[in-house]
């Protein structure tokens, strides 16, 4: 179950993203560390495996530390 602040992976986009919301069958996606948000199809988004999710959240404080 995807829930808003989630780190998950667009299978189709090949990107890690932070879960922002979800609408209609999509999800909207956020750069852990900043940058332009995303949408994805729900079908196309699966929970980031352990380490991608490390990786966000470091990337998440080191954009905070800026």
């Amino acid at each position: 179950m995807l829930e808003v602040g989630a780190v998950v992976r667009d299978m189709k986009a090949g990107r890690v993203g932070v879960v922002l919301g979800m609408n209609a069958g999509r999800v909207s996606l956020r750069p852990a560390g900043g940058g332009a948000p995303w949408s994805a199809r729900r079908e196309d988004v699966c929970t980031a495996e352990p380490m991608e999710e490390l990786r966000a959240r470091v990337a998440e404080a080191n954009a905070w530390g800026r």
